[in-house]
């Protein structure tokens, strides 16, 4: 068979190649043609053009690059009717990606499926019109997804497992290296436990929260433990001195964080993917988030939001299992406060770890990629 992928940022570029080698396990005579990154390109196929092309974040930068995006779209659009696949596989990246699923849908007689559907729970749930219209299957990888798109919108959907959770329990199963070999690699000191920060990865986000995340940890370290940084790989060095402004007290390891979670005693993380990750692995951590007009995103946040939490520790266990700290609780005072209660052995680290092990739990032990290829060869097959 004939697939099309797009994915259009480098999580998306992750998931897609490892769904692509899924689908080689079912179909050897796959032949993949799409818009990705360096993973999917080492699986195979024809990359027509990189995510970096394609992805630009926030009002402003859409903005003045609005030719460029609706250039790579016309693009896509063209190029998919030209290759003409069996199916074509949109992997998150709404933006676009559901303008794709219009067309393809509306011209073509191509299958539109989604892996990793779209957010619309949290934002902009109008969208659901438009993927009834122009999507003919959806795989899930967050279990609430189900009740919210078959109970309340009445379109079914495929749960097919949390890839994050397949990747982290591989990385389990495979490193074993003890912390002194870890903290010699990365000059750290192998006798102090670590604080880890994790504070996203796009330079926005690193700029709004880790000098609030330092000062916090270097409340609760004193001499007992140590503050690293999980530098993101797209960040340059230079960009992380300009916050930690030469102190040898905070360290940074990058394009280590699986590593640098296995050995952490806890953590202070910026919302995202990230706080599964941590909670995967066991670290008790404080969620935090410096939002613009602080007042006015927690008016916002709670009267216009669709959900009641912004991690998706908490989104998945649908209670608080973890503490938000976001736009009028952000501080560096609750960051510390949190930090503090969580390092030592009490009862909030023990209720935290407790509330994981439900969050494992709810994902289950599906293989997602291996489940959504299974489900796209056989759709296939019928057709």
């Amino acid at each position: 068979m004939k697939y099309y992928l797009i994915a259009g940022e480098a999580s998306g570029d992750l998931h897609a190649s490892r769904l692509m080698r899924a689908i080689k396990e079912k179909d050897p005579l796959a032949v993949f043609r799409f818009f990705g990154g360096d993973l999917m390109a080492d699986v195979g196929g024809a990359r027509v053009k990189h995510y970096k092309e394609l992805a630009y974040m926030g009002f402003i930068p859409v903005l003045l690059h609005l030719k460029t995006i609706f250039r790579n779209m016309a693009l896509c659009k063209r190029d998919i009717v030209e290759f003409d696949p069996d199916v074509l596989i949109l992997i998150d990246y709404p933006g676009f990606n559901l303008s794709i699923a219009k067309y393809i849908h509306a011209k073509t007689s191509i299958p539109v499926y989604y892996y990793i559907s779209p957010k619309i729970w949290a934002w902009k749930e109008y969208r659901i019109k438009n993927i009834r219209r122009d999507v003919d299957e959806m795989f899930s990888i967050l279990p609430f997804e189900v009740d919210f798109y078959e109970r309340k919108h009445n379109y079914p959907i495929h749960y097919v497992g949390n890839p994050t959770a397949d990747e982290v329990a591989e990385f389990k199963e495979e490193y074993k290296e003890p912390f002194a070999d870890f903290a010699i690699r990365n000059e750290l000191d192998g006798n102090k436990p670590v604080i880890a920060l994790l504070a996203g990865s796009r330079k926005q986000e690193i700029k709004d929260n880790l000098p609030y995340m330092i000062r916090a940890a270097k409340r609760v370290a004193g001499d007992i433990y140590q503050i690293v940084i999980a530098g993101a790989p797209s960040i340059s060095p230079e960009y992380y001195d300009t916050f930690t402004k030469g102190d040898d007290s905070v360290k940074i390891v990058f394009g280590q964080t699986y590593q640098l979670l296995s050995h952490s005693r806890v953590a202070a993380v910026t919302s995202g993917t990230a706080t599964l990750e941590t909670a995967l692995f066991d670290v008790p951590q404080v969620v935090c988030y410096k939002t613009p007009i602080p007042k006015v995103i927690a008016f916002l946040k709670k009267h216009l939001l669709k959900v009641k939490y912004i991690s998706l520790v908490n989104l998945i266990a649908n209670k608080p299992v973890v503490k938000e700290l976001v736009a009028d609780s952000f501080s560096e005072e609750n960051i510390a406060s949190e930090l503090q209660q969580l390092i030592a052995d009490g009862e909030p680290r023990q209720a935290m770890l407790k509330g994981y092990a439900g969050i494992r739990e709810s994902l289950g032990e599906k293989k997602a990629a291996e489940n959504a290829a299974n489900i796209i060869w056989d759709l296939g097959m019928r057709d």
